[in-house]
């Protein structure tokens, strides 16, 4: 009822905030335990072109980096919910991740964006007790860097 009393221009702004909603919503899971892809949606709304493409990039960063805080807060419970069925990383990628981070440290993280091993590094920042606040830090700059790449590459090519 609220829609059939908007206005065109209401319309057209809830139509835009479902699409961020639903970027934001799908690069939230991209980074958790449901496998998404938040890059088919950014592009996907890149081409339609009815948002501004830093807006985009900004609202699938911030999925992604929430998604991220969730793995992050995964490792730090890992003995709690290491044997459940749906936690994000199993075993070995664990293992091989928490390897990895304890040879680089928390610079391992700018390789978060990565789709193979991206998300066990998260968890591994958790369990090896990574502080929230550098953990957000560089998981922004990577996951952001990988979406401005792919925004850049979007546009270039179907300009």
């Amino acid at each position: 009822m609220f829609v059939e009393a908007c206005s065109p221009a209401c319309t057209s702004w809830l139509d835009g905030l479902g699409a961020l909603g639903g970027l934001l919503a799908i690069a939230f899971v991209a980074a958790t335990v449901l496998p998404a892809q938040s890059e088919a949606a950014l592009v996907g709304l890149l081409i339609a072109g009815t948002h501004p493409p830093v807006q985009l990039v900004a609202v699938a960063s911030l999925g992604n980096v929430l998604g991220a805080v969730v793995n992050w807060a995964f490792g730090r419970g890992v003995e709690r919910f290491r044997e459940r069925k749906w936690f994000p990383v199993g075993p070995s990628a664990l293992e091989r991740a928490t390897v990895w981070y304890r040879k680089w440290g928390r610079w391992s993280l700018l390789l978060s964006w990565a789709p193979f091993g991206g998300d066990a590094l998260t968890v591994a920042a958790g369990v090896l007790r990574e502080p929230l606040w550098s953990f957000v830090v560089l998981v922004t700059i990577a996951k952001t860097a990988r979406y401005v790449v792919l925004a850049a590459a979007t546009l270039a090519f179907s300009a």
